[in-house]
């Protein structure tokens, strides 16, 4: 088991550096809302809501490219940038060591 770092920025500018372990087979969102934050993640992690929504800030180049349905999902999004992703579409590996992410997803009230 490796532990994955890598930085979280919450709606509130606030960052936080989190360890996960690789071994867990858990994508960002999981991470995400494991680690406490506020993510609605309204369809489970199938791709369908954006509610997952994450900007990725440092490290997107070391990410695997997104599949037709995560394209598809962040093309309705008004505020989607170049590096928009889909939390539930990145697997916690070596990949995502020491990139840094921020959540523009909807917040679970």
């Amino acid at each position: 088991m490796t532990l994955i770092r890598f930085n979280v920025e919450n709606r509130d500018g606030s960052v936080q550096e989190l360890e996960i372990p690789d071994d867990m087979s858990l994508s960002l969102m999981e991470a995400l809302k494991a680690s406490d934050y506020n993510i609605l993640a309204t369809c489970g992690g199938m791709a369908l809501c954006a509610t997952c929504h994450v900007q990725v800030k440092e490290g997107l180049s070391k990410i695997p490219e997104m599949g037709d349905d995560e394209i598809a999902m962040l093309d309705t999004l008004p505020d989607a940038h170049h590096d928009s992703r889909l939390a539930c579409q990145i697997r916690i590996n070596e990949l995502i060591e020491g990139a840094y992410f921020k959540i523009l997803g909807i917040e679970h009230e």
